[in-house]
C-alpha cells in the first residue's frame, strides 16, 4: 500500500485549467502543463490498494491501477509505466479522453472523492516519454503470416500494435489522409494535442506496422483483393454513420453533422487551410445533442469566434449526485461541466427541435424547439412551450447508427450485421467469413475509448490464434460485456 493513511490525510486535487480567456485563444490542450508533478505522488498514494480493487472492473482493459499508484507515489516512473502498459497500449490517450469509469468503481468513492486515476495514468505516461521509457518493442522473429487493420482509430491502432508484436506483418489501412481516425479529426486538438498521435505512430513504424492512408476498402481496393493479399483481416472501421434530424428544414444550408464540423477545424491545425471551410465565427449556434461530441463542437466553436453557443438536448438534466438506480461501482450518468461549457454557451435540457427556418437564399437562420417530458415511457411534448433560438450554424452531435454500409466494405466481405447495424461476430472476434476479425464500435457500437483499445486488444488475440493454432497474447474483454458502454 502507497500511503497507509493517504486517503484520509491528502484531499483530492485534479490538473489546473488555464484560464479560460487565454485559453480560447489558442488550440492547445486546456490544461497547465506541469500543473500535475507537484501533487501527483500524493494522490496516487490516496489509493487504498483495496482487497478487491473494484477499478479493475470498472476499466474494461483491466488496468493494475493499484501496483501503478504505488510506483507512481514512490516517484518509480519506470517502473509505473512498465505496469500501465501491461494492459493499455496508449495510456496518454485514454488519461486524457477516457470518462474514467475506473474512478466511478474506486472504492474510496464509496463515501469520499475517488483516487485521481485519470490523472495519475496521464502523469505516468507523460513521464515516461520524457524519460524515454517509451521505445520500440519489435519481434524477435516474424511468423511469415500477414494481417490488414481497416481502421487507425484505438482498436484498430491496438489490433495491429499488438499484432505486429507478435511477429506478424501487419498493414494498416486508413481512408482519411492522416492515422488516427476519430482520433486525429474527431478530437479537437485543445483536448488532445496530435504531437501524442504522431509520436505512437513512429514508435509502430519502428516496431514494424506499415500504413497506408487514403485507402478505402471498399472503394479503392476491393474486399477480394484485400483477402487475397492478407492471411486475416481486422475491420476497425468504427461506428461512422451519424444519427440525422428528419425534420422541416434539415436540408437548409448551415446545418451540419458534427463530423463534418470537427475535422474541419483540425484540418487548420494540421495546416491544410488557413481557415475552417465550415465557421461559426460571428454567428450563433446550436448544437443538438448533450454527449461529449456536442462538448466538442461547443468548444470549437467558442475558439473560432462564435457569437453565441447553445447546446439542445432531449433528456432531462442529470443528477450531479449518483442516481440510485445507478449504485456504486456502476458507471452513472452524471451532470458533467466539461472545459467546453466552462468557456461559456448555454444548456438546455428536455426539448426536442420541431423545424428549421431559412432566408431567401436557403441558410439556416433559426431553430424552433418545444419541450419535451416522459409519460408513461414515451416523450411527449408540452404544448404552450415552443421556443425559437436563432441560429446560423447548427452541428448534429446525437451520436451514431452504425457502421458505414455505403462504401461497400461490408457487402463485400459478405459480412452478417446485427440489427443495430453493428457487424457481427463471436467470442473470438471472428465474423461469419473465414479469417475476418471486428473489433472496436465497428461491432460493438458508439462507446468508449476503453472498450476500443481493449476490443483491439483481444481481437488481435484471436487473430493471432487463427493464424497460429495459439496466442500468448492478451484477451482483456469479450465481446459480449457490455457492463459499461455509451
Amino acid at each position: 500500500m502507497a500511503d497507509p493513511k493517504g486517503f484520509l490525510t491528502t484531499p483530492r486535487e485534479t490538473a489546473c485549467t488555464r484560464p479560460v480567456a487565454e485559453r480560447l485563444q489558442d488550440w492547445s490542450e486546456v490544461y497547465v502543463p506541469g500543473s500535475l508533478l507537484p501533487i501527483i505522488s500524493k494522490q496516487a498514494g490516496r489509493c487504498m490498494d483495496c482487497g478487491i480493487p473494484f477499478c479493475h472492473n470498472g476499466c474494461p482493459l483491466g488496468n493494475l491501477i493499484p501496483e501503478w499508484n504505488d510506483f507512481a507515489y514512490r516517484e518509480d516512473w519506470t517502473a509505473a509505466s512498465e505496469r500501465l502498459h501491461a494492459t493499455n497500449n496508449f495510456p496518454e490517450f485514454t488519461g486524457r479522453l477516457c470518462p474514467a469509469p475506473c474512478e466511478s468503481a474506486c472504492v474510496l468513492g464509496i463515501n469520499q472523492p475517488a483516487v485521481t486515476i485519470k490523472n495519475v495514468e496521464v502523469s505516468i505516461i507523460d513521464k515516461a516519454w520524457d524519460n524515454g521509457d517509451v521505445t520500440p518493442q519489435a519481434p524477435e522473429r516474424l511468423s511469415g503470416k500477414t494481417a490488414a487493420v481497416i481502421g487507425s482509430g484505438p482498436a484498430g491502432l491496438a489490433a495491429a500494435q499488438q499484432l505486429t508484436r507478435a511477429g506478424h506483418t501487419v498493414v494498416v489501412y486508413e481512408r482519411a489522409d492522416r492515422v488516427g481516425g476519430l482520433l486525429r479529426y474527431g478530437i479537437p486538438e485543445f483536448k488532445m494535442e496530435k504531437v501524442h498521435i504522431n509520436r505512437r505512430i513512429e514508435q509502430m513504424r519502428a516496431e514494424g506496422t506499415k500504413f497506408r492512408t487514403g485507402v478505402e476498402v471498399g472503394r479503392d481496393i476491393t474486399a477480394t483483393d484485400l483477402r487475397k493479399r492478407f492471411d486475416a483481416v481486422v475491420i476497425a472501421a468504427g461506428a461512422t454513420v451519424s444519427r440525422d434530424l428528419p425534420v422541416p428544414g434539415r436540408d437548409l444550408k448551415g446545418i451540419h453533422f458534427a463530423m463534418e464540423y470537427l475535422p474541419l477545424a483540425n484540418k487548420v491545425q494540421e495546416g491544410d487551410f488557413m481557415a475552417p471551410p465550415i465557421t461559426a465565427e460571428g454567428k450563433h449556434v446550436v448544437v443538438i445533442g448533450g454527449g461529449d461530441t456536442g462538448a466538442d463542437c461547443v468548444g470549437t466553436a467558442h475558439r473560432q469566434g462564435a457569437a453565441s453557443v447553445t447546446q439542445l438536448e432531449i433528456m432531462p438534466r442529470p443528477s450531479e449526485d449518483r442516481p440510485a438506480g445507478q449504485p456504486w461501482p456502476t458507471f452513472p450518468m452524471l451532470y458533467k461541466v466539461t472545459s467546453a461549457h466552462e468557456e461559456g454557451g448555454e444548456r438546455i435540457y428536455s426539448v426536442s427541435t420541431t423545424h428549421f427556418e431559412g432566408d431567401e437564399d436557403g441558410n439556416v437562420q433559426a431553430l424552433h424547439l418545444v419541450e419535451v417530458a416522459f409519460e408513461d415511457g414515451k416523450l411527449v411534448q408540452k404544448p404552450g412551450t415552443e421556443r425559437v433560438l436563432p441560429a446560423q450554424l447548427v452541428t448534429l452531435a446525437m451520436g451514431f447508427t452504425g457502421t458505414d454500409q455505403e462504401n461497400g466494405l461490408t457487402a463485400q466481405f459478405g459480412l452478417a450485421m446485427d440489427a443495430r447495424g453493428n457487424i457481427e461476430r463471436d467470442a473470438s472476434y471472428a465474423t461469419n467469413v473465414d479469417g475476418v476479425f471486428v473489433a472496436g464500435d465497428a461491432g460493438r457500437g458508439q462507446s468508449l475509448i476503453v472498450w476500443a483499445i481493449a476490443e483491439g486488444r483481444s481481437a488481435a488475440r484471436g487473430v493471432d490464434r487463427f493464424l497460429t493454432g495459439t496466442s500468448a497474447l492478451p484477451y482483456p474483454v469479450k465481446p459480449t460485456d457490455r457492463s459499461i458502454t455509451v
